[in-house]
């Protein structure tokens, strides 16, 4: 049993262009002008959104920083402290059978409580807004220390974390020590900038004006600085020369644009962390509410991204097809105008002159037929053969009129097919 034959595929007309006989046409230049300007435009347009996309797809890929306000509370509790056992002190006699070794039951101990969440983005829309961050996806290490003595308390006085790849992202910390007296802590953190922030030098920080910079940000300072003094080379434009600020940063007279990053690197140092300073009494009730510092820190815009990203996609798959209906419509069109042109171009050369016309057609069949048939008078060498040897025969009056007829069957056979 035969498979069942699939049907030819439609080919779909493409060409929007109109032929060169009717865009000459006097009489329809003004309206071919118009529409050739409208495809000239059309073309413009692609260009621009297409090279539009490729620049938002960089600049997806790329940091977008902007600045967050990060806001770190610090709290604490505390337990097993006298004044919570309504004692004045902690060494009664009476209090010595509710002292629980094992479970930590009446022992005078606090817990130290650190959070942070970055504050919301004031007027923004709701579309806009994305999941809030983990404290620890906002610090790179943390240091706390305590202020006590080792020979009453020797748990440590210093308690350090340091992010690592596989950590579980945390809203905050939990330290829990005993004891019953005030102790002094200092909370040392370093931030996730993004792009990382360098502490410049001072060397070179008082002639650029800069404290804390990006590596990016430190040398485009400095060739805002040469631009500025007009220190490049008047012939080399790749060379730079040192003035008598710079000449110590570059150690030489002049020095190449693309060696500047190499010296900047000299001066860049880690940035100094984030000191807060917390007094904790167990000796009293805790506050009601916990001690906030905010913080400045430099953070990837996802926000921006993600509006980005939804400008690149908005195009919906309806609106697609819509367009490319009309794409095809247009060709069809631009197709049926160019079979109208072909038949008002035979009519009209009929209404001219009909004798010269129809002498003029018949030779043109009866070349057609004699080819065909493989005839002639050189017995079975045709006329056309012969022809085909001399530049002339091309330049004959029929030729033009043989390829309108053979573009106008073919058009018509791929209408058909559409």
């Amino acid at each position: 049993m035969e498979a069942p034959k699939t049907a030819p595929r439609k080919r779909k007309v493409t060409d929007k262009n109109l032929p060169n006989a009717l865009l000459q046409s006097p009489e329809f230049a003004a309206d071919s002008q118009m529409y050739r300007d409208l495809l000239e435009m059309e073309r413009r347009l692609d260009w621009t959104m297409t090279r539009k996309r490729v620049e938002v797809q960089d600049a997806i890929q790329r940091i977008a920083p902007t600045t967050r306000t990060l806001r770190i509370f610090i709290s604490h509790t505390v337990s097993g402290q006298p004044w919570q056992q309504g004692i004045e002190g902690a060494g009664a006699e009476g209090d010595a059978g509710k002292v629980n070794p094992e479970t930590g039951e009446g022992i005078p101990a606090w817990s130290l409580r650190i959070e942070g969440r970055l504050l919301e983005i004031p007027n923004q829309r709701a579309k806009d807004k994305v999941p809030p961050r983990k404290f620890t996806t906002l610090i790179k290490q943390m240091m706390v220390e305590f202020d006590r003595d080792m020979a009453l308390y020797p748990e440590g006085n210093i308690v350090e974390w340091l992010r690592g790849p596989q950590q579980a992202q945390l809203d905050g910390f939990t330290i829990r020590r005993k004891g019953d007296a005030p102790t002094r802590i200092r909370v040392l953190l370093h931030l996730e900038q993004q792009p990382e922030l360098y502490k410049v030098h001072p060397e070179l920080g008082n002639i650029l004006g800069l404290r804390e910079e990006s590596r990016t940000g430190v040398i485009q300072a400095v060739w805002n600085y040469v631009k500025l003094q007009n220190l490049q080379d008047k012939v080399d434009r790749r060379v730079v020369r040192a003035d008598a600020h710079l000449r110590p940063i570059f150690g030489a007279d002049t020095i190449l644009f693309q060696q500047i990053p190499e010296k900047v690197n000299r001066y860049l140092m880690p940035p100094e962390p984030i000191v807060l300073h917390y007094t904790l009494n167990p000796t009293t009730p805790p506050p009601e509410k916990p001690a906030a510092w905010d913080v400045e820190v430099r953070l990837d815009d996802s926000a921006l991204k993600a509006r980005m990203h939804h400008a690149m996609l908005q195009v919906s798959s309806e609106t697609i097809r819509e367009m490319s209906k009309l794409d095809d419509e247009i060709a069809e069109h631009v197709q049926s105008l160019n079979n109208a042109h072909l038949k008002r171009t035979f009519l009209r050369a009929f209404a001219d002159d009909p004798q010269m016309f129809i002498t003029t057609w018949l030779a043109s069949q009866s070349r057609d037929l004699e080819s065909v048939l493989g005839s002639g008078p050189s017995e079975g060498a045709t006329v056309r053969q012969e022809d085909l040897r001399r530049s002339e025969f091309f330049r004959l009056p029929w030729v033009e009129e043989a390829v309108a007829v053979q573009d106008g069957l073919r058009l018509a056979a791929r209408a058909g097919m559409v």
